[in-house]
């Protein structure tokens, strides 16, 4: 595996505050300013939302390559995120996100593994790595319960 790796993606305006969102070989899906602002639009992805919702992606795609790197064995992984948007040094920016990772594991004895893997997820999680954002996670680790 190479060191360095270019993404590319390409927006089109379509109308008012709206585009669409693109890259080669992906499906393209529509992005706008989000309601919140003066011509914004409910119910379409915002940069906000892609904002917070990189960190968390990373985060689940880290824990799933160095789980399976360490022979974790769960049955579910799900995440909820909040970023804060705020007037900062008198501008704009995303302030913090906080990430609330939930993994259900199969065995009693794997959720201290499994919280000492999410942990060495966040750490690794080069997309929060890249941010000036503040990125902090609440992990919830549950045991599967047979019915």
């Amino acid at each position: 595996m190479s060191d360095a790796h270019t993404y590319r993606t390409n927006v089109q305006w379509n109308s008012q505050r709206k585009g669409t969102l693109g890259s080669e070989g992906l499906p393209a899906f529509e992005v706008a300013t989000p309601p919140e602002f003066p011509g914004g639009h409910a119910g379409i992805w915002s940069p906000e939302h892609l904002f917070v919702g990189s960190a968390e992606i990373c985060l689940m795609t880290t824990f799933l390559a160095i789980a399976e790197k360490s022979r974790l064995e769960f049955v579910a992984y799900s995440s909820e995120a909040e970023g804060v948007l705020e007037k900062a040094d008198g501008i704009l920016q995303i302030t913090r996100i906080i990430i609330y990772p939930k993994i259900v594991v199969t065995r009693e004895e794997d959720t201290e593994k499994a919280l000492k893997l999410i942990e060495k997820s966040e750490g690794y999680c080069f997309i929060s790595n890249s941010m000036k954002t503040e990125v902090s996670i609440e992990p919830k680790i549950e045991v599967h319960k047979n019915s």
